[in-house]
């Protein structure tokens, strides 16, 4: 959408939704691993050339091992979007100009645009921007809120829906990497839980932060975000929304690094060891 003209020349004051340019030392991260893959990303300078840049990595990944790990990882790179006065385009919708106004039954901040726009069609002066902004502060606020309630309530009935299931095994995929272990989510039906670190096969692990993987001192296993493993379903704990696996006996053979080499942190930070 558009801005208005105001007076001077000016656009009236309006709740944009705006979504900023990803992180840039993050867009970094994604450039130097992909690079290790054998992938090329350029480096970009202008919003359009870095969404091509990534559109065309996704293109190029699509299919192929790696794809889970390199679509994660650019999406962790993107900002969150937001509500503001202060408009400076959407960068996942590729707008210069980007507002919500078609459910203003359900959400503020299109009931402010509706209000808006019929003000400012009926000739009213520009609305107070610094007020605005206060109310697109407080919505962004309680969208987090609602986000964060939306996200516990959902891993309350995945817990209580994968209790049905302890023994079982189904295949997954690494959805994240910690020094204390591995989360692994279920293809069929996208339950998350975690393997500690002391369920995995015995050796000293190093945690390589940078390429988003545990690597074996010893026998160098890998387990690398995005990597496919078969688990068994260990624990549901309905109390504290926790869903806890191991791996399944024939995803217990050794691991050997698949994708980039570890980089071991100095000092030993992020060293874990087996029991």
């Amino acid at each position: 959408m558009a801005p208005g003209g105001g007076e001077g020349g000016e656009a009236e004051s309006l709740p944009y939704r705006i979504h900023d340019d990803p992180d840039p030392q993050k867009l970094e991260n994604l450039r130097e691993l992909t690079a290790k893959l054998g992938y090329k990303m350029k480096s970009t300078s202008t919003k359009g050339a870095t969404a091509r840049a990534l559109n065309k990595l996704m293109e190029e990944v699509d299919g192929h091992r790696e794809a889970k790990l390199v679509q994660t990882i650019a999406l962790r790179s993107m900002m969150k979007a937001k509500y503001s006065t202060h408009n400076i385009g959407h960068f996942g919708l590729a707008f210069d100009y980007y507002t919500h106004f078609t459910s203003p039954i359900r959400r503020y901040p299109d009931t402010m645009v509706h209000r808006l726009l019929t003000r400012y069609q009926d000739g009213g002066r520009s609305a107070n921007k610094n007020h605005y902004e206060e109310l697109c502060e407080h919505c962004s606020d309680m969208e987090q809120i609602a986000q964060n309630a939306e996200r516990d309530s959902i891993k309350y009935k995945m817990v209580e829906f994968m209790g049905e299931f302890v023994g079982e095994e189904f295949d997954a995929h690494i959805s994240g990497v910690q020094s204390y272990g591995i989360y692994c989510e279920i293809d069929e039906n996208h339950c998350e839980g975690l393997v500690p670190i002391r369920d995995l096969d015995g050796d000293y692990y190093d945690f390589d932060e940078k390429n988003f993987q545990l690597i074996g001192r010893r026998h160098h296993s890998c387990y690398q975000l995005g990597d496919p493993v078969r688990i068994r379903v260990a624990q549901a704990n309905l109390e504290r929304r926790q869903l806890d696996f191991v791996l399944a006996d024939s995803a217990r053979e050794e691991r050997k690094p698949q994708h980039a080499k570890p980089q071991h942190a100095k000092g030993g930070k992020g060293k874990r060891r087996k029991r």
